[in-house]
């Protein structure tokens, strides 16, 4: 046995396969557009290490994809059968086991495996990884932060994974409300480990957050490099740039942004399609003319109607549709989204149910201007939107919805509710969106008081 980059236990004992298997594990980690070579030669010169089949299952089971569980399912097959063929430690078949309870419809179960993992060997930096990435998925932040924080004790600052571990940290404090301390352990991430793309946009998170546009450009200016080399999290990134112009009523900056970074590449992954129509969005909110752009989008999304592998992807491909008022389309993912809900027999099933299906029918009738039902339904589902998964600033669009069809609707009290709600997360910081929405809620009761005086 030889132990792998994080110190830990492997049973892959040739020094290239083992070389190729750390570059898996850093790459993971930098969310490097490279990771799947590395793996591909791992599983070429070592077919019998479990661990690296597991990975690849669980890779692949993360990317959201109905017609990629083909290959998730293979990559279990291969798994077990290693472990059936081929030595490996507990820690290696405590990996399959989190594949196994993934396919079974049960990844927070999978969490729990790696939770067991990372009890007795604090320092696997790609348990704790993994952990953070599943528990993101199922929207729960205040157990990714107690993970980190449970293993941080074991991490010398000279282990090759703590600046990984500082970037997890500090998303985790970020989506937890602590905004220094997020915005401390992010600029140390990046200062161990130069490549952390993760923990460079969670200090993006925190302007985000705090409404504090400006300087989060100047975070961002000039530290390209930290994420140039990524997968598709680099669009991302971009992302985050646009909404920080978009809060300083830079519309020209927005757009170029969007059309020469965040959909450079028309890709169907879903956290591509996200980015994509969740700005469309706030710039349709904003009064902005998108012109064309929700086409594309629709006509991606129109093929994943059946998908049902996340209902956070599915909300949006649901903006996309109803953004390009495809009506069919719209009535075909809705109508998944609600056998799904009434299933409800695993853990993504349960979160079709709620929040999925009062926010899919709030997002259509939005688009179909049928305020009240929109602000009904959506409202019904805010309580719940976290356990769609992502971040605060990724949800953000549905509670934007929520609000502005609140508004519509004649709902002002209600809507300014939300509002204080939605400032109160941002440590009572106001950004542009929510100072123009307390306008027009101000400009519509100055005009039903107007409206309301009798006349001379």
């Amino acid at each position: 046995m030889t132990h792998d980059v994080f110190g830990q236990m492997t049973s892959l004992t040739d020094p290239g396969t083992l070389d190729d298997w750390n570059r898996v594990q850093l790459g993971f980690l930098a969310h490097a557009a490279v990771t799947p070579q590395h793996l591909e030669r791992v599983l070429r010169d070592a077919p019998g290490f479990a661990m690296g089949h597991a990975i690849k299952g669980m890779f692949y089971a993360l990317l959201g994809r109905r017609e990629l569980m083909a290959t998730v399912r293979e990559a279990l097959t291969n798994a077990q059968n290693a472990l059936a063929e081929a030595s490996a430690t507990a820690r290696e078949r405590l990996y399959v086991q989190t594949l196994e309870d993934w396919v079974a419809g049960r990844p927070s179960q999978s969490v729990q495996r790696l939770e067991t993992v990372l009890r007795d060997h604090p320092e696997d930096t790609l348990a704790m990884k993994l952990s953070h990435a599943v528990r993101f998925v199922l929207g729960d932040a205040a157990g990714m932060r107690r993970s980190i924080e449970r293993v941080m004790p074991a991490y010398a600052p000279d282990h090759a994974g703590r600046g990984y571990l500082l970037g997890c940290h500090a998303f985790a404090l970020e989506e937890t409300g602590a905004y220094d301390r997020a915005g401390i352990a992010g600029r140390q991430a990046l200062w161990m480990a130069p490549d952390d793309a993760w923990g460079l946009h969670a200090v993006a998170h925190v302007h985000d957050m705090t409404c504090d546009a400006r300087a989060g450009l100047d975070w961002l200016a000039g530290r390209e490099a930290a994420w140039a080399h990524c997968n598709n999290f680099r669009y991302h990134v971009w992302w985050h740039k646009a909404l920080m112009h978009l809060d300083l009523g830079q519309i020209d900056e927005v757009m170029a942004l969007y059309d020469l970074e965040i959909r450079k590449d028309r890709t169907d992954d879903y956290r591509d399609i996200s980015n994509a129509t969740s700005l469309l969005m706030r710039l349709e909110l904003d009064g902005v003319d998108v012109g064309d752009r929700w086409e594309e989008l629709a006509d991606l999304s129109a093929n994943r109607t059946q998908d049902g592998c996340l209902i956070f992807a599915d909300l949006h491909y649901l903006l996309a549709l109803t953004g390009d008022h495809r009506d069919a389309e719209t009535a075909t993912l809705l109508a998944r989204i609600h056998r799904d809900a009434q299933s409800a027999d695993c853990d993504m099933t349960r979160r079709m149910a709620s929040p999925g299906w009062s926010a899919a029918q709030g997002l259509e009738a939005f688009g179909e201007a049928r305020f009240e039902q929109a602000f009904a339904h959506l409202s019904a589902a805010h309580g719940d939107m976290q356990m769609a998964g992502g971040s605060h600033a990724q949800r953000d669009v549905f509670e934007r919805l929520t609000i502005d069809a609140g508004i519509r609707a004649g709902q002002l009290d209600r809507a300014e509710i939300l509002l204080d709600e939605r400032q109160a997360q941002r440590a009572g910081h106001e950004d542009g969106y929510a100072s123009a929405r307390r306008d027009l809620i101000a400009a519509a009761r100055g005009l039903s008081d107007a409206q309301s005086v009798p006349a001379q």
